[in-house]
C-alpha cells in the first residue's frame, strides 16, 4: 500500500469533518510524497464546502525573531548592521515565501485562489470555501490573539491536524496565551514591510512557545484522536477545547514559574 493511499484512509479514520475548517502543521520529511499530493488529499477529505488553513509565518523579516538571531550568529556586528539594513526580506503578502513552515504550507501559499492573512509576520494561507471570511481583517498589531485569524477559527469550531509533528508547533495555543489570567507581558516587534529598509515597529503579546509540548501532553486524552502515518503520530483535535484547556494551564503554570 503506498502512502498515499495510507493518508487518505487515515484522514478517514480520524474523522475529519466534511465541510469543515481545518488547520494543518506537518512535516512531509520521509514520506516520499510531494505537498501537492498531501494538499489534495486532505482537500478530497474536507470537501468541496471545506477550508484547509496552514501557518504562513515569516521570521526572517524580522530582526527581533529567533530565525534573525540565528541567521547573524556567524556575522560581524559590522556585518549584521549591513545585512539588516540592505537585505532583510521585506514583506509582501503576495509573493513573500514562507520556508520555516514547511513544504505543505507553502504549496497552498501558491495555490490558485488561495487566500493568504496580512500580518507581516504571522500570517495564514488558507484554500477553500471560507478562506477569505476567515482570513480577512488581519490587525498588523495582533499576531495570533483577538484581532487575527485564529480567533475566527476557534470562533468556526475549527479541527487542527498534527500531522506528523508534535505540539511544541501547535500555532492554535497562541490564542490561549492572549487569553490566559493574568495577561502575559508584552513586547516590541520589528519588521520589514514592502521594500528594504522600511521598519515597522509595533508592540504585542510576548509569544512563547517553549512550554506547548508540555501544554499539548497534559490535554485531557479524550479531546484527541491518534493514529501512525509514515511512521509517525498523527493528532486531530477540535481547537476550542484545547486552547480553552491551555489557556486554563497556561493561567496556573506560567503564573507560578514566574513566581518562583
Amino acid at each position: 500500500m503506498s502512502e498515499l493511499t495510507r493518508l487518505r484512509l487515515l484522514l478517514g479514520e480520524l474523522g475529519i469533518r466534511p465541510g469543515g475548517v481545518l488547520m494543518v502543521h506537518t512535516s512531509l520529511s520521509g514520506t516520499g510524497l510531494p505537498p501537492t499530493l498531501v494538499r489534495d488529499a486532505l482537500l478530497a477529505a474536507l470537501g468541496p464546502d471545506g477550508t484547509l488553513v496552514v501557518p504562513a509565518f515569516t521570521p526572517e523579516n524580522s530582526d527581533t525573531s529567533r530565525a534573525h538571531r540565528a541567521r547573524v550568529a556567524h556575522l560581524s556586528p559590522e556585518e549584521a548592521d549591513v545585512y539588516r539594513a540592505r537585505k532583510m526580506p521585506p514583506f509582501d503578502p503576495d509573493t513573500t515565501p514562507c520556508p520555516s513552515m514547511g513544504a505543505l504550507a507553502e504549496c497552498v501559499r501558491t495555490t490558485r485562489g488561495a487566500v493568504r492573512s496580512a500580518h507581516p509576520q504571522t500570517s495564514l494561507a488558507a484554500i477553500g470555501a471560507r478562506a477569505a471570511e476567515l482570513l480577512s481583517g488581519h490587525d498588523p498589531h495582533c499576531h495570533l490573539g483577538e484581532r487575527s485569524p485564529l480567533a475566527r477559527l476557534y470562533a468556526a469550531d475549527a479541527e487542527v491536524l498534527l500531522l506528523r509533528v508534535g505540539f511544541d508547533v501547535c500555532s492554535a495555543f497562541h490564542l490561549a496565551e492572549y487569553r490566559m489570567t493574568p495577561a502575559p507581558p508584552t513586547r516590541v516587534y520589528r519588521c520589514v514591510v514592502g521594500a528594504p529598509g522600511n521598519w515597522y515597529p509595533y508592540e504585542d503579546v510576548a509569544l512563547d512557545d517553549r512550554d506547548f509540548a508540555e501544554m499539548g501532553a497534559r490535554l485531557p486524552r479524550k479531546l484527541l484522536t491518534r493514529g501512525q502515518w509514515a511512521g509517525k503520530t498523527v493528532t486531530l483535535f477540535g481547537m476550542r477545547a484545547a486552547v480553552d484547556d491551555v489557556r486554563d494551564q497556561l493561567s496556573r503554570y506560567r503564573l507560578r514559574n514566574d513566581l518562583n
